[in-house]
């Protein structure tokens, strides 16, 4: 594996549990009133957002200005957080009789999931280039 995609390991790992889970607990998020299709698709946005802001930070870090590299991760955080607002606004105008509050709770949840990942990522990131 190529020495900068190393640190995707934590956040691929991620996808891949929740994603499974999403897929074999179907019958259980149903009892829990959550719809599965909305949690892969929110799983798969957070992904792809992240991989993005790690290439953000990964040019970062390579500055030496270390205001840089936090401007890099508020950057990510605020990229991931715009998304998921415009996501629950197409989701519940696209799905009016079928959205629930729950699914939306259980999106923000991943959300911030997948931001301490991120951030503990760049941290470590962080530490090992410009220690």
């Amino acid at each position: 594996m190529k020495k900068n995609a190393r640190p995707l390991v934590p956040v691929m790992l991620l996808f891949l549990l929740l994603n499974g889970f999403f897929l074999l607990g179907k019958s259980f998020l149903i009892k829990w009133g959550l719809d599965n299709a909305v949690l892969i698709i929110a799983n798969l946005l957070f992904f792809a957002i992240t991989i993005l802001a790690f290439f953000m930070q990964l040019k970062a870090v390579k500055s030496s200005n270390p205001h840089v590299f936090v401007r890099s991760v508020m950057g990510g955080m605020m990229l991931k957080m715009l998304t998921c607002i415009v996501a629950v606004v197409i989701y519940a105008f696209a799905f009016k009789d079928e959205f629930t509050k729950r699914t939306i709770f259980a999106g923000m949840f991943v959300y911030l999931v997948y931001l301490a990942v991120e951030v503990s990522v760049a941290t470590k990131l962080n530490k090992k280039n410009n220690a």
